[in-house]
Parts: C-alpha cells; structure tokens; sequence
C-alpha cells in the first residue's frame, strides 16, 4: 500500500514538473513586451519550478523502487519530499492564486493531495 501512495504521488508531481516545462514559451510570451533580461528570468524561474518537480518525483520512485533505501530513509524522504510540496503550494497560494489563470488555482490542491499520499505512504 505504502508503495503505491508513493509512486501515485510521484506520478502527478512528475507530470505536474512537466506541465510546467513545456508551455514555456507560451508562458513568457504571456507577458507581452518585456526585456530580455525579465525573459531571461522568467524562463529561468518557470523551469526551474518544474525541473524541481520532476527531482522530487523521481528521488521519490527511486526511494521506493530501488530496494537499497531502509525504510526508515524512505520515511524520511516521503516526509521531507511531502514538506517542500506543501511549502511550494503555500506559497503559489500567496501569489500565483490570486490571479485569474486555473493552473495556479489548482497548484496548491495538487501540491496538497500529492503531499497528503506521501505522508500517507510514510504512516503506512
């Protein structure tokens, strides 16, 4: 049970990282006429968001999968990895939320739910 709460909550962070990396382009491009400095850093912030994302999902399946991790290591980076998701939701809430766009709005929901397996799976 534990191994399936944990590979289901790497699977959503994974495609969560990397529906952040292929749109953007788009996303950037959203920002009208910005100089290339700002483009630079937006690029940069956007997907460093999702490579962050995709690092987590990926340290999570290998914890589990490898079979090399005790399981007190494995409850370890369930928790720490649950952590840093409910921060970075918390704080999309604080900012990205509060604007119109979906995608922001469903962060925090998403970053939740995939915290709340992880912890799961570490009780379990």
């Amino acid at each position: 049970m534990s191994e399936s709460l944990a590979y289901t909550a790497a699977a959503i962070v994974l495609l969560w990282g990397i529906s952040h990396i292929i749109p953007t382009r788009q996303v950037v491009a959203g920002f009208g006429e910005i100089g290339r400095d700002n483009r630079l850093v937006i690029t940069m912030e956007w997907v460093a968001e999702g490579l962050a994302f995709a690092f987590v999902a990926v340290l999570v399946a290998w914890t589990t999968g490898s079979g090399a991790v005790p399981a007190s290591a494995e409850d370890l980076v369930y928790r720490l990895s649950a952590g840093f998701l409910l921060v970075v939701g918390a704080w999309t809430a604080m900012t990205g939320a509060r604007t119109g766009v979906i995608w922001f709005k469903m962060c925090p929901v998403v970053m939740a739910l995939s915290a709340g397996l992880l912890i799961a799976a570490s009780l379990v």
